[in-house]
């Protein structure tokens, strides 16, 4: 037995569920009712039967409002003293249609004034046309009058609350309607079940279940699929799968239902396989939504074969013209790479909605996440600036979604001209007070290095989500900021917004940088004891970071013996950092040794090794680790950076000179050197290998790595003293990091370079990153 705890008084439902003797299987029809209460007759439900009306009206001569538009009709009504109630019907169709609440009300009074409001058929329907339109009271006060109800005119005022995002009252309902000793049908069962999926009131959902299998029923078709969506909103796959199984006329929402259970409950695969048998079957054809969410799986499994021949059937089955399939096969199609194809559907489509505009955006940016480097995900992001500027040009508004998917892409492009036009679109769009674009904001701001924009994108904020507040103390914390980021996550604590694992590294990231020792082990422990949340790779990381930082090497290799598991390659390059920079060759050269083992075809790892090697002058370890390099045919560093200069994003590579304006460029870097050596600036040498055919190392000077040829050309290109901002395809080196804190000082600006690793904010000689980035 189950108390409903929401009600004012307990209910135990079992109890109040009614006890029929039964011989064989029942099946509830709409129609079904074996009332206890004396106020509830059996009555039958008058159906309505437009040949029957049509007839009458030939007869007796009256005019038919159905044959009239809405208005005519709405006029005829005030003209006639009576109209037959099943005529009632299509005007207030066109009610739910329009959600006109005042129509409807119209048409009300009109019922009342004729008498007609004594038929139980027509009230029911007025309740459920006043739910669609969104006027829940007045269903439900439609109800309380009437004389006489049957089983659909209680599930009518159910189904009110439900649509009306109202469940709790929608089972109170329920548990009223069972106590008056109304049976409840299929249908009835099937909305009580999506009431408890939204309340997540699992243990109600299963009482249902019980009654359903009490009477019988799981055979049927519509009981057996509402069974289905219950457990899979419930997040129990094994059980709505068994609904499924029992269904003896299984159709295509049967069907589609368990397919999508398992895409909604990371069971792609197991989705993919029942779309097989259900095409093996014979029982369904595939509709819209089965082939949606079956590509939907396909995009999550990158399953490219299997999606290329889904469209294929889909042709065949004639759904070749239908929006939603070709956007999600678009969809598929940019995510696997296949961009060419995707672009060939974009443009045979006659009508491109925004959904579609939307996924072609949308795509590129999820092509930015999952690119294998970043010259790749940079071609993504600016392929997806001009499909946003063409969307523009196009005569269609952007909405939420367009505007949360191009700031991201603007986030790791570090395009912050193009952000910022994007932000005016949303306050000019109205959008800027929705938590997810303002939430979008706060990030583009902090990764384009700008973060007192960032701070007033979150203090503007109407509404914040956990989310919102993460990305604030995250944005805090990269730029050196901790004890705001502290503040801000006890401020978050204080409202009563409970912190996840991501929170948590954001405040130990904090501890880190201003080396707070106590503080990040006090937090790590409210993570474990007072949230209950289980460290990760993450956690530990910032922790051994900040040991590093300190200088305490020991302490963090102690730290790492700790761990449930082994180190990632995050940590070992903290390690090789700290070890660096605290003169720790022979342990930097263990951590090197063993990020190789991790990352065998990893160039970077490489270069840093001989580096290491090359400055501790072991020549022979040198030549080892070049053969290693030739052995695993480890290619070359690919150094390309981009800057983003009137709304145009340009790209540099490694000693480059085929820019037009390569000798100025030249030029000032020449200048800029000399400036920096009188300030104290020391140039230092790289080692890359030559991918010709000898691959010969050689040290080569680092004047011309694609950094520094960006911001001299964005030097040449803007205003003086506006902000110069790169992102860069791999990790800086040493050289190139410390010339630029010279040049902050020389040019009196702020520059801002993202590489492949974290965020460096140069201003006034100093780096975010408090001279501690793990560089070449």
């Amino acid at each position: 037995m189950m108390y409903f705890s929401r009600f004012s008084e307990p209910v135990v439902l079992m109890a109040s569920l009614p006890s029929v003797a039964v011989s064989g299987p029942l099946k509830l029809e709409p129609d079904f009712r074996k009332h206890s209460s004396s106020s509830i007759p059996n009555e039958k439900i008058p159906s309505i039967s437009y040949e029957r009306i049509h007839m009458a009206t030939q007869l007796d001569g009256r005019i038919d409002p159905k044959c009239l538009d809405f208005r005519e009709a709405l006029c005829t009504m005030r003209e006639t003293t009576k109209i037959e109630s099943p005529l009632y019907v299509p005007i207030l169709q066109e009610c739910i249609n329009s959600k006109s609440v005042e129509e409807t009300q119209i048409i009300h009074t009109h019922i009342i004034k004729t008498g007609t409001h004594q038929d139980t058929f027509l009230m029911t329907f007025l309740i459920n046309v006043y739910g669609k339109c969104g006027a829940i009271e007045h269903a439900c006060k439609v109800f309380d009058k009437l004389p006489r109800r049957n089983v659909v005119t209680w599930t009518a005022l159910i189904t009110g609350y439900v649509h009306n995002q109202q469940p709790h009252l929608a089972l109170q309902v329920f548990l009223e309607m069972l106590k008056a000793g109304a049976y409840p049908t299929n249908y009835t069962l099937g909305i009580v079940l999506t009431a408890c999926s939204s309340l997540c009131n699992i243990e109600l959902g299963k009482q249902i279940h019980g009654y359903v299998i009490k009477y019988q029923i799981e055979f049927d078709t519509s009981v057996g699929n509402s069974l289905c969506s219950f457990y899979s909103k419930s997040g129990i796959l094994d059980s709505a799968v068994n609904a499924f199984k029992m269904i003896r006329e299984k159709n295509v929402i049967s069907w589609t239902t368990v397919i999508s259970s398992c895409g909604d409950n990371g069971e792609s695969e197991m989705g993919l396989r029942l779309f097989t048998a259900m095409l093996l079957s014979g029982d369904a054809e595939p509709n819209e939504f089965t082939f949606t969410n079956v590509l939907s799986m396909c995009c999550i499994m990158q399953a490219l074969s299997v999606g290329s021949q889904i469209h294929s059937l889909s042709i065949k089955l004639g759904y070749n013209s239908n929006l939603p399939i070709n956007n999600s096969i678009m969809y598929l199609y940019l995510k696997c790479g296949w961009i060419i194809e995707a672009k060939k559907l974009f443009d045979r489509m006659a009508n491109i909605s925004l959904i579609t505009w939307n996924a072609m955006i949308s795509g590129h940016a999820q092509m930015m996440d999952d690119a294998k480097d970043i010259i790749s995900a940079q071609t993504s992001g600016i392929e997806a600036l001009n499909i946003f500027l063409k969307l523009n040009r196009s005569g269609l508004k952007p909405d939420l979604f367009t505007f949360s998917s191009i700031l991201s892409v603007c986030s790791s492009l570090v395009a912050l001209e193009q952000g910022q036009q994007v932000h005016a679109q949303t306050i000019k769009a109205g959008f800027l007070s929705d938590v997810v674009v303002a939430t979008a904001l706060v990030n583009m701001y902090n990764k384009c290095g700008s973060i007192e924009r960032a701070s007033k994108a979150f203090v503007e904020m109407s509404i914040r989500t956990l989310i919102s507040w993460t990305a604030m103390i995250t944005a805090l914390s990269q730029h050196g900021r901790s004890k705001q980021a502290l503040q801000l996550f006890e401020d978050m604590r204080v409202v009563g917004v409970r912190p996840n694992k991501i929170t948590f590294v954001s405040v130990l990231s904090a501890c880190s940088h201003a080396g707070m020792v106590d503080e990040a082990l006090s937090y790590f422990e409210m993570m474990k004891n007072e949230y209950k949340i289980k460290p990760v790779m993450d956690h530990y990381a910032c922790l051994i970071d900040m040991f590093v930082r300190l200088g305490r090497l020991d302490e963090a290799f102690d730290f790492i013996k700790k761990m449930d598991f082994e180190p990632n390659e995050c940590i070992w390059s903290i390690l090789i950092a700290g070890c660096r920079s605290h003169g720790k060759m022979e342990l930097g050269f263990y951590a090197a040794e063993r990020l190789i083992e991790l990352q065998p075809k990893d160039a970077e790892t490489y270069v840093m090794l001989l580096n290491m090697y090359l400055s501790a002058g072991k020549w022979k370890d040198v030549s080892k680790v070049r053969k290693l390099m030739k052995d695993e045919k480890v290619g070359k560093l690919k150094d390309v950076s981009w800057i983003s200069i009137k709304n145009k994003v340009l790209s540099f590579k490694t000693q480059s000179c085929s820019h037009p304006l390569s000798l100025e460029v030249e030029e000032l870097l020449g200048n800029l050197l000399e400036r920096a050596k009188s300030l104290g600036y020391e140039s230092q040498g790289s080692l890359e290998v030559d991918d010709e055919e000898d691959e010969e190392e050689r040290l080569f000077s680092s004047v011309y790595h694609s950094e520094k040829l960006a911001i001299a050309f964005g030097l040449l290109n803007t205003p003086s003293a506006s902000p110069l901002r790169v992102v860069k395809s791999i990790t800086m080196c040493r050289d190139c990091h410390s010339f630029m804190k010279f040049l902050s000082i020389l040019t009196k600006r702020e520059v801002i370079i993202r590489d492949c690793k974290r965020l460096h904010k140069f201003v006034n000689g100093h780096c975010s990153c408090g001279d501690f980035g793990n560089l070449l």
